[in-house]
């Protein structure tokens, strides 16, 4: 029997205003995400993936440290507790995306993992941290990944995180795909504009190089007061060929459900042997400081 795995990526708009209390801000997009969440499990999914940062707005597109208040420790904190509890009752493995505070004054990108039965089986910390017009500030609110690459098993798939920006760095999906990962999800925020083409580019690019799925999943609408551009979508499967073999839209709110063949994975390994031929005695230059 084939190894098919049913996915659920999840794209959504921000629920009310960005002037609104935090705490206002953050119980909205949960409700709204619980709702998505529930249509995912009803659509048969095992596993469902979140956006970067999903019990929010992107506040990255300015600088003010009212946004340190909306950290919270990974895994003991209330936005993952609460989704372990779903997990557990759905019956589905989840990727939870959020703002992570390790200690006073050290902050994380980090999205993290749990199984079917709720259990947490660790985080992924954003390796590539941007600092980049027109609005993508993120050097102010979060410290550099320090946890690698790390595979998750689930028992009936292995996973890996890339969030975001680090989908310009093909370096890490190879050790992602090194390390044993069939499916990379990527959790993102990103605006249309100078690199909405490299949106269908690199990703598949990298489910080809590594022969793995991706999972690439983005916001949607404009997000008030910034207006940095538009969150544009557009979430897709990409199989291990690099083939987009489902998108959802680019302006609605939408629960994304494909089902995977694992199995193709070892086929397309076989046909292109880019881990047989890969090289590693030649790429010293490549990480020599």
């Amino acid at each position: 029997m084939p190894r098919v795995v049913r996915c659920s990526i999840i794209q959504a708009s921000n629920a009310v205003a960005a002037t609104e209390p935090l705490a206002t801000q953050k119980k909205a997009m949960i409700e709204k995400h619980l709702g998505l969440i529930r249509k995912a499990a009803g659509d048969g999914a095992q596993i469902v993936c979140l956006q970067e940062i999903f019990n929010g707005p992107y506040f990255c597109a300015e600088q003010s440290t009212k946004w340190y208040e909306t950290t919270e420790p990974v895994p003991d904190g209330p936005t993952v507790k609460l989704m372990q509890q779903l997990a557990k009752e759905l019956r589905i493995a989840m990727v939870v995306p959020i703002y992570e505070v390790e200690q006073e004054g050290i902050f994380y990108n980090t999205a993290a993992v749990l199984q079917n039965d709720g259990t947490y089986l660790g985080k992924y910390r954003k390796t590539h941290i941007p600092h980049v017009a027109p609005g993508f500030w993120e050097k102010f609110y979060f410290r550099p990944g320090n946890l690698g690459y790390p595979v998750f098993d689930l028992g009936f798939a292995r996973i890996g995180i890339y969030i975001c920006y680090d989908r310009h760095f093909p370096e890490g999906a190879r050790c992602l795909g090194l390390n044993g990962a069939e499916i990379v999800f990527n959790p993102s925020a990103t605006v249309a504009g100078l690199s909405e083409y490299l949106w269908k580019l690199e990703q598949p690019a990298h489910a080809a190089a590594n022969g793995y799925f991706i999972a690439a999943i983005n916001r949607v609408g404009t997000e008030a007061p910034w207006n940095i551009g538009e969150f544009y979508g557009s979430s897709y499967f990409a199989n291990p060929r690099g083939q987009i073999v489902a998108q959802a839209s680019r302006d609605k709110d939408e629960v994304l459900t494909a089902d995977l063949n694992l199995d193709e994975i070892a086929e397309v390994r076989r046909t292109w042997q880019f881990f047989r031929d890969r090289r590693p005695d030649m790429y010293g230059p490549l990480v020599a400081s």
